[in-house]
């Protein structure tokens, strides 16, 4: 499965959804992403699971690319 995270890069800092950024990661659950995600020091917003629509939507962006947890 493709996960979506939003985040914010500076975890101290109230978020503001101008500053928030996306990443993709293929993970089995929301939990394995959480935990591959613990040391990189950023504020998770929300974690989407993509279903094929939305994939294929998000595949469109040239900022499209998927980690592995």
């Amino acid at each position: 499965m493709i996960f979506k995270v939003l985040y914010q890069e500076v975890p101290s800092e109230v978020p503001v959804r101008e500053r928030t950024k996306s990443l993709y990661i293929e993970a089995e659950t929301e939990r394995q992403v959480r935990k591959s995600l613990v040391d990189r020091n950023i504020n998770i917003e929300f974690i989407q699971q993509l279903d094929e629509a939305h994939l294929e939507y998000e595949k469109t962006s040239e900022d499209f690319v998927v980690e592995s947890a």
